[in-house]
Protein backbone atom coordinates (compact mmCIF):
# COMPACT_ATOMS: atom_id res chain seq x y z
CA UNK A 1 0.00 0.00 0.00
CA UNK A 2 1.12 3.29 -0.72
CA UNK A 3 2.04 6.07 1.98
CA UNK A 4 0.85 9.37 1.53
CA UNK A 5 1.47 12.52 3.51
CA UNK A 6 -0.52 15.53 4.72
CA UNK A 7 0.92 18.51 3.22
CA UNK A 8 1.68 20.14 6.55
CA UNK A 9 4.36 17.00 7.47
CA UNK A 10 5.64 16.13 4.27
CA UNK A 11 8.51 18.32 4.56
CA UNK A 12 10.11 16.29 7.43
CA UNK A 13 10.17 13.08 5.31
CA UNK A 14 12.02 15.37 2.16
CA UNK A 15 15.84 15.90 2.32
CA UNK A 16 16.88 18.23 3.04
CA UNK A 17 13.81 17.96 5.82
CA UNK A 18 11.60 21.46 6.19
CA UNK A 19 9.32 22.17 8.68
CA UNK A 20 5.69 23.63 8.26
CA UNK A 21 5.48 27.19 9.76
CA UNK A 22 4.48 27.20 13.83
CA UNK A 23 0.94 29.15 12.97
CA UNK A 24 0.04 25.32 11.14
CA UNK A 25 1.76 23.26 13.28
CA UNK A 26 1.90 23.27 16.83
CA UNK A 27 0.33 26.74 16.83
CA UNK A 28 -1.82 27.83 19.21
CA UNK A 29 -5.75 28.91 18.71
CA UNK A 30 -6.39 32.72 19.00
CA UNK A 31 -9.80 33.94 18.98
CA UNK A 32 -11.61 37.26 18.08
CA UNK A 33 -14.44 37.81 19.09
CA UNK A 34 -17.32 39.82 17.78
CA UNK A 35 -20.66 41.00 19.55
CA UNK A 36 -22.79 42.98 17.29
CA UNK A 37 -26.27 44.42 18.54
CA UNK A 38 -28.82 44.23 15.54
CA UNK A 39 -30.15 47.55 14.85
CA UNK A 40 -31.62 47.64 11.32
CA UNK A 41 -28.17 48.24 10.03
CA UNK A 42 -28.70 48.70 6.27
CA UNK A 43 -27.36 46.16 3.43
CA UNK A 44 -24.28 47.62 2.01
CA UNK A 45 -23.31 48.17 5.10
CA UNK A 46 -20.11 46.94 6.51
CA UNK A 47 -19.29 45.98 10.54
CA UNK A 48 -15.69 45.93 11.75
CA UNK A 49 -15.35 42.80 13.37
CA UNK A 50 -11.77 42.31 14.01
CA UNK A 51 -8.39 43.37 13.18
CA UNK A 52 -5.11 40.59 13.08
CA UNK A 53 -2.20 40.84 13.71
CA UNK A 54 0.95 39.33 10.84
CA UNK A 55 1.31 35.69 11.14
CA UNK A 56 -1.84 34.66 11.97
CA UNK A 57 -3.21 31.44 9.60
CA UNK A 58 -7.54 31.67 9.74
CA UNK A 59 -8.80 27.97 11.11
CA UNK A 60 -12.06 28.29 11.18
CA UNK A 61 -15.31 30.97 12.60
CA UNK A 62 -18.13 30.38 14.33
CA UNK A 63 -21.31 32.49 13.37
CA UNK A 64 -24.78 32.54 16.54
CA UNK A 65 -27.46 34.86 16.67
CA UNK A 66 -30.45 34.89 18.85
CA UNK A 67 -32.25 36.33 16.29
CA UNK A 68 -32.79 35.32 12.18
CA UNK A 69 -31.76 37.16 9.89
CA UNK A 70 -34.49 37.26 8.02
CA UNK A 71 -33.81 37.69 4.37
CA UNK A 72 -30.26 39.68 4.94
CA UNK A 73 -27.23 38.01 3.88
CA UNK A 74 -23.86 38.28 5.61
CA UNK A 75 -20.16 37.53 4.18
CA UNK A 76 -17.44 38.00 6.19
CA UNK A 77 -13.88 39.07 4.40
CA UNK A 78 -12.18 41.67 3.82
CA UNK A 79 -11.93 44.92 1.68
CA UNK A 80 -12.11 44.08 -1.75
CA UNK A 81 -13.07 39.99 -1.19
CA UNK A 82 -15.56 40.16 1.18
CA UNK A 83 -15.98 36.16 0.79
CA UNK A 84 -12.90 35.77 1.72
CA UNK A 85 -14.30 33.81 4.70
CA UNK A 86 -17.73 33.31 4.27
CA UNK A 87 -19.60 33.33 1.35
CA UNK A 88 -22.88 35.77 1.47
CA UNK A 89 -25.45 33.73 3.01
CA UNK A 90 -28.66 34.02 5.56
CA UNK A 91 -28.25 33.32 8.41
CA UNK A 92 -32.12 31.98 10.20
CA UNK A 93 -30.60 29.61 12.67
CA UNK A 94 -31.11 30.95 15.89
CA UNK A 95 -29.30 29.87 19.11
CA UNK A 96 -26.83 27.47 17.24
CA UNK A 97 -23.41 28.08 16.63
CA UNK A 98 -22.51 27.16 12.91
CA UNK A 99 -18.82 27.11 11.74
CA UNK A 100 -17.70 28.63 8.64
CA UNK A 101 -14.55 28.66 6.40
CA UNK A 102 -13.35 28.81 2.97
CA UNK A 103 -10.98 26.00 2.34
CA UNK A 104 -8.80 28.34 0.21
CA UNK A 105 -7.68 30.12 3.54
CA UNK A 106 -7.48 27.61 5.69
CA UNK A 107 -4.85 25.87 3.27
CA UNK A 108 -0.94 25.11 4.26
CA UNK A 109 1.66 28.13 5.21
CA UNK A 110 -1.31 30.82 4.36
CA UNK A 111 -0.17 33.30 7.82
CA UNK A 112 -0.88 36.88 7.42
CA UNK A 113 1.72 39.02 5.89
CA UNK A 114 0.30 42.53 6.49
CA UNK A 115 -2.75 43.14 9.39
CA UNK A 116 -6.22 42.78 8.45
CA UNK A 117 -9.32 44.29 8.92
CA UNK A 118 -11.99 41.36 8.85
CA UNK A 119 -15.28 42.58 7.81
CA UNK A 120 -18.66 41.66 8.11
CA UNK A 121 -20.73 43.00 5.03
CA UNK A 122 -24.89 43.15 4.96
CA UNK A 123 -26.51 42.23 1.78
CA UNK A 124 -29.84 41.81 -0.14
CA UNK A 125 -31.60 43.53 3.08
CA UNK A 126 -31.08 45.39 6.63
CA UNK A 127 -30.24 43.39 9.42
CA UNK A 128 -33.50 43.17 11.91
CA UNK A 129 -34.09 45.81 14.44
CA UNK A 130 -32.62 44.53 17.67
CA UNK A 131 -30.89 41.33 18.76
CA UNK A 132 -27.49 39.85 18.92
CA UNK A 133 -24.98 38.17 16.74
CA UNK A 134 -21.84 37.07 17.45
CA UNK A 135 -18.74 35.86 15.39
CA UNK A 136 -16.07 34.18 16.45
CA UNK A 137 -12.97 34.45 14.46
CA UNK A 138 -10.40 31.65 15.02
CA UNK A 139 -6.51 31.75 14.11
CA UNK A 140 -3.85 30.15 14.82
CA UNK A 141 -0.49 31.36 15.74
CA UNK A 142 3.01 30.47 16.86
Amino acid sequence: MATTYATEIAGQNATPVTKASGATMGGRLRRFRASITLASQASGDDIVLAKVPVGANFAYGVINSDTSLGTATAAIGIAGNTTKYRAAAAFTATNTPTLFGNTAVVDYDNELTAEETVLLTIGTAALPASGNLVVDLYYSAP
